[in-house]
């Protein structure tokens, strides 16, 4: 059991310092135990001044740094934090989650962060804009064209977060903002921010973060909603009445400020027909519903609520349910053998147990007595412990209730289907959920349902043997997926890689003359100048530039050399070998050369042999053949350095170069671009 001797008074983090409330604050009870763990408040503080701190001090400097640079600071902080974790997950139980829920929150956000760290080196170049999309030609002649360009906004990210996951909520969001540039306001909901507080005064800690990177508010964001601009983006978790009661304020919608929503979502997971018991897909599909109902005792946003199965599968379905859900030992999240702690408060429980009511006008409860928890060890009294509880609803499409009201706990409601175009419309009855799932080994199964609920859905899962040992699972957020969802969802996108990164970024469309926009974007486009006095493979990183170019000779491809590769390579496809078939070929006028050897004679004529800054090849992006080449032609190439991508903590980085292949008419029978790791000196 954990002990609270002292409640702490939160503080929150602004403009620089740790400050208290004006008010004494309210107390925050231990899920298992209902003592008191913190005292809460942020009466008195200075909303506007934290936001002008935040784009000030924290935006300046963070837009001072390239990707690469605050990818790396998003690393080492999650090392130092990773290292500090037993200090978290001492704290945590106090949230009623187990050693296993906490994990999720703990190690699952600075995983989140550090997955970002890598996605941001790997994904993004070491500048501090973003060039979006291809060039785009507005001009005959070359001298006007359009780029799309993404650079950071100059406000502030105010992360509204729910009581679940107070560890990965806030990093999951500060993750790609901090990428993007963009300084960061978490508040936490007041439940659970003694663990978020601590977290975050680790953060502070350790001085990896430019000042004004992160701030926090522990208790009400008072009037700084009222101060917001176009710049700043709010980003919400939690109730849809909430969500759309800030996203519709006056000042959000006059200054047109961005709004991310993520709202409660009742996910459905849908059973295949052909997942009778005693297949592996009906085993799976058990473990995952008891799985996703117990887990964090059922609060989360993702956790499965609506279980649609074939009728006649009904009765076997809600006896393997209730048998398992029934050997779920409830009891101290840190007590040995406890499966499920309590809900986040005894509010939170008496909320979920009204709910159960609200739901059983339509469903009938089939396992789980939701008015008394058999605890293994805990107060049931004191402590917010709710039995898991299964209902089962028999005309699903004439209900309301069980597509509208979410028990926010371990409940779950078993839908019966005739039909898979019938678990379709069951599933989009949600309108609009986080996640969807459908366990079943038939691909027509599976095409159906995913095209039938994609619309509806964020995310759907297809569960079956093949990938049953290596599945995330349906109710587990990815950094590399987009987590969202559309409608009562909130219509709003987090996660998802670099998808993320760009929703703190303004996508501008810039419009010039070449040499301009090379200038803007640091990478080279035709018509921008060049310069050519010396090999560019004999140049390092220190002493590359944009623009550097090699114009080589031209080679002669005759009728030996075609024949020559395709005996060599194997390719012996009738256009490069049979004169009569190739000519009854649309697209040609006889036999021609492979691309593959255009791509081959081009290197032999750019590339200089002798060691020296160039490393390696790693491959070639974009590669068209315009232009058939045939015995006769002569080609020659145009290689320009296209953009220069220096890695922070290597001794070589990455040059991509504009490979242009010509004939002797001029015209371009290949376009490319070549990628290579050049050393810095």
């Amino acid at each position: 059991m954990t002990s609270h001797a002292s409640p702490r008074i939160l503080e929150s983090y602004i403009a620089g310092q740790w400050v208290r409330g004006a008010k004494a604050g309210s107390p925050l009870l231990d899920a298992a135990t209902g003592e008191t763990v913190a005292l809460i408040d942020a009466s008195g503080i200075d909303m506007a001044a934290a936001l002008a701190y935040g784009r000030k001090k924290g935006g300046t400097a963070l837009r001072r740094m390239s990707f690469h640079e605050r990818a790396g600071m998003l690393k080492a902080l999650g090392q130092y934090l990773m290292e500090r974790k037993e200090t978290f997950y001492a704290l945590s139980a106090a949230t009623g989650a187990t050693r296993t829920d906490s994990w999720i929150d703990i190690e699952g956000g600075v995983g989140t962060l550090l997955s970002y760290a890598s996605k941001g080196r790997r994904e993004l170049p070491n500048t501090r804009v973003l060039v979006d999309g291809d060039i785009e030609h507005l001009s005959r002649d070359g001298t006007f064209f359009g780029q799309h360009i993404l650079t950071p906004l100059e406000g502030c990210a105010i992360h509204i977060n729910a009581f679940n996951f107070p560890c990965w909520g806030m990093l999951e969001k500060i993750a790609p903002s901090l990428i993007a540039g963009v300084p960061c306001i978490v508040k936490p909901a007041s439940q659970t921010a003694y663990l978020t507080e601590l977290m975050v005064r680790e953060i502070i800690a350790s001085q990896l973060l430019p000042e004004g990177a992160l701030q926090l508010v522990s208790g009400s964001l008072g009037d700084m909603l009222s101060h917001v601009d176009g710049q700043d983006v709010v980003t919400f978790t939690g109730s849809a009445s909430t969500g759309q009661m800030l996203r519709s304020s006056k000042v959000i919608v006059q200054n047109s400020v961005r709004f991310t929503m993520e709202a409660d979502s009742l996910n459905a997971s849908i059973l295949g027909p052909d997942a009778a018991p005693g297949t592996e897909e009906f085993d799976l599909f058990v473990k995952e519903v008891a799985r996703e109902m117990t887990v964090k005792a059922g609060q989360k946003c993702t956790a499965i609520r609506r279980i649609i199965a074939p009728r006649g599968l009904v009765q076997p379905l809600t006896e393997a349910l209730s048998k398992r859900l029934a050997s779920t030992t409830l009891g101290l999240p840190n007590a040995e053998g406890t499966r499920m702690g309590p809900l986040a408060s005894l509010g939170q429980r008496d909320e979920v147990r009204q709910r159960i009511k609200d739901l059983s006008g339509e469903a009938e409860i089939v396992a789980g007595n939701p008015d008394q928890p058999n605890v293994a060890s805990g107060d049931a009294e004191k402590g917010a412990f709710l039995n898991p509880v299964l209902l089962y609803c028999d005309k699903p499409l004439g209900a309301k209730a069980v597509h509208e009201v979410e028990a926010f706990g371990p409940v779950s409601t078993i839908l019966p289907y005739e039909a898979v175009e019938e678990a379709v419309e069951l599933a989009k009855l949600g309108k609009g959920s986080l996640v969807a799932s459908v366990f079943t080994n038939d691909p027509k199964v599976a095409e159906e349902v995913v095209l039938g609920i994609g619309s509806h859905h964020g995310r759907v899962l297809i569960g079956n043997r093949v990938s049953a040992k290596t599945s995330t699972g349906h109710g587990s957020p990815l950094p590399v997926l987009v987590h969202g969802g559309p409608g009562r969802a909130g219509g709003g996108e987090e996660l998802g890689g670099t998808r993320a990164v760009k929703h703190y970024m303004q996508r501008t469309a810039v419009q010039g003359a070449p040499a301009m926009l090379s200038a803007v974007t640091g990478r080279w486009i035709d018509g921008a100048p060049t310069r050519g006095e010396v090999h560019p493979f004999r140049k390092s990183l220190a002493e590359l530039k944009v623009g550097d170019q090699v114009v080589t000779k031209a080679r002669e491809i005759t009728l030996k050399d075609i024949e020559h590769f395709a005996h060599f390579t194997g390719d012996t496809f009738y256009a490069h070998m049979d004169e009569e078939a190739a000519k009854a070929n649309p697209f040609f006028d006889g036999r021609v050369a492979h691309g593959y050897l255009i791509v081959s004679f081009a290197a032999g004529l750019f590339v200089d042999p002798a060691p020296g800054p160039v490393l390696a090849n790693y491959g070639v992006d974009n590669l068209r053949f315009m232009t058939p080449v045939y015995p006769g032609d002569a080609l020659s190439v145009r290689l320009t350095c296209k953009e220069i991508n220096p890695r922070a903590n290597a001794e070589h980085g990455e040059v991509r170069w504009d490979c242009r292949v010509t004939n002797q008419k001029g015209e371009a029978v290949a376009q490319y671009d070549v990628l290579t790791m050049v050393a810095k000196n």
